[in-house]
């Protein structure tokens, strides 16, 4: 099980590798060490590590060896406070969860196609001989439903081609719906031995997203409280329940690769909401990533959320 590996309680290292301006001096101060070893004092024993492709292949296919000796770094940080690290393919050429970033056509492109393969097949030479220190991620966040009988076929040629360079690493695959919970039904049975079912749970969005200035099906002026919101562990147990008997039917188990609550909601209310996901994950031993470490609209190491942190990191 992810847990017996080291892969059960973590925390997303969001807006490093992914979702930012790719600049020298995000890329080098964004995190460091010491952030590491930060995580490691909280408790937690592994990150959610997002890279966009352009950070580590260039738009011809070429590869940035740059880009891998950054992942090589932070693994080497992890490594030195007994961490583990889910590699996450956050954005591949022609494909992102975030329709701004223009990214198209991967679904019908066997030319982007090729470029997933082949860009996982370096991580998994790379990276290969490291399972018991990394998992595989395979792409953040499948929007439409449309997508899904492509992303069954990708997902499938992309796990083959993996297992020829790292037969025992773990490898997280989601459904559509932005890797939605109750999607998981929908998914074909798991690739291979070593293949795990992956979802996201930000659920209810009124309640986690509300002012986000992303989110055009919310009103961003609206504001709920935990109660009002409509939240509760059953809530909750409705949601993730046909993705739990999904897994038992399978016989795979679950990893939640993000949630958390936007920093619009008061702390205090917030932790509310963690309480009852924990209680969640813990009947069900689902591991999981929290989303996300620092800024991002979601950090938890971030000030505001001082007063409530100790509490809070019982709930992760």
């Amino acid at each position: 099980m992810l847990k017996d590996k080291g892969f059960y309680r973590g925390i997303d290292l969001g807006g490093w590798m992914s979702q930012c301006d790719y600049s020298e001096d995000r890329l080098n101060n964004f995190i460091r060490e010491d952030d590491f070893g930060r995580i490691a004092g909280w408790g937690l024993d592994h990150v959610r590590l997002p890279v966009d492709y352009n950070v580590v292949q260039r738009t011809d296919g070429s590869l940035i060896p740059a880009g891998f000796e950054r992942i090589d770094r932070a693994l080497e940080w992890a490594g030195r406070y007994g961490l583990r690290i889910v590699l996450d393919l956050h954005k591949t050429q022609g494909f992102s969860f975030d329709a701004m970033e223009g990214e198209a056509g991967f679904f019908e492109s066997e030319k982007y196609q090729e470029r997933f393969y082949t860009l996982w097949e370096a991580f998994a030479e790379r990276y290969g001989g490291e399972h018991e220190r990394m998992a595989f991620d395979l792409l953040n966040e499948v929007t439409e439903e449309r997508f899904l009988p492509a992303w069954m076929r990708i997902a499938g040629e992309c796990v083959r081609r993996i297992r020829v360079f790292a037969p025992e690493t773990e490898i997280l695959v989601g459904s559509f719906h932005h890797n939605g919970a109750r999607e998981v039904q929908y998914l074909e049975p798991p690739f291979d031995a070593h293949t795990v079912y992956n979802f996201h749970c930000y659920e209810p969005l009124k309640f986690t997203h509300q002012g986000a200035h992303w989110d055009t099906g919310l009103n961003r002026d609206d504001r709920f409280t935990y109660e009002e919101s409509g939240a509760s562990e059953a809530f909750l147990e409705d949601l993730i329940g046909p993705a739990v008997r999904k897994a038992e039917r399978e016989g795979t188990e679950l990893y939640c690769g993000e949630y958390g609550v936007i920093d619009v909601v008061p702390p205090g209310e917030a932790l509310k909401w963690f309480r009852v996901i924990h209680a969640v994950f813990e009947k069900h031993k689902i591991a999981r990533a929290v989303w996300s470490y620092r800024e991002m609209d979601f950090g938890l190491a971030d000030p505001r959320m001082d007063g409530v942190r100790e509490e809070l990191l019982a709930y992760l």
